[in-house]
């Protein structure tokens, strides 16, 4: 039905759906100093807007807001319908403090006091 219409309004209705898939989601990637915003997300990889996001490849953080919730390894798969694709290689979630290497007993003191 889309191709019965102008060029032009097919172009303003991709455009408009591109920004209402931005606003509403608040996942994003970061690579370095630059942020791009997740226009869809699933369990295997993620899309990015097309015109904005080079082929990227490596280590990239992921967020939802300002929290942080996965350190993934990412390789671009393909280019559909202005959205580039990304897979995830490795997907490894995020902490806010380094993984113990013990069990932690329950009854444990929090801080040891040392006498004089």
């Amino acid at each position: 039905m889309l191709e019965y219409l102008p060029k032009e309004v097919r172009e303003g209705l991709e455009a408009a759906r591109k920004k209402d898939l931005k606003k509403k989601s608040r996942l994003r990637i970061r690579v370095n100093e630059e942020v791009f915003p997740i226009l869809k997300f699933w369990e295997t990889g993620f899309a990015l807007d097309a015109e904005r996001a080079p082929h990227l490849r490596g280590l990239v953080d992921l967020y939802d807001g300002s929290r942080h919730l996965y350190q993934c390894l990412i390789i671009a798969s393909e280019e559909e319908e202005g959205q580039m694709k990304y897979e995830f290689k490795r997907k490894a979630e995020a902490h806010d403090a380094v993984p113990r290497d013990y069990a932690r007993e329950d009854d444990a003191p929090v801080a040891l006091i040392e006498g004089s």
